[in-house]
């Protein structure tokens, strides 16, 4: 299969093929591509970093993404 012919057929997968295989790419592209260019400096990646493992470690304390957009436009007022 050409690769005209596979970027044809994505539009037309499930969404959990296309995260299949988005998870495949991105395990074959490994961690190269993200410090191309990569605007964070080394104390934001660790704070990315322990941010993630605390929600890794405590899931249930993640809101959803609307709860915490309508959040922060109270906030600021919006």
């Amino acid at each position: 299969m050409s690769k005209a012919e596979i970027l044809e057929e994505l539009p037309k997968l499930a969404p959990e093929d296309l995260a299949e295989i988005q998870a495949r790419i991105e395990d074959l592209a490994g961690d190269g591509w993200l410090d191309a260019d990569d605007p964070l400096t080394d104390s934001q990646k660790a704070l990315i970093e322990s941010r993630i493992k605390e929600h890794e470690k405590a899931p249930g304390t993640a809101i959803p993404w609307q709860e915490f957009d309508a959040r922060l436009k109270r906030r600021l007022g919006e």
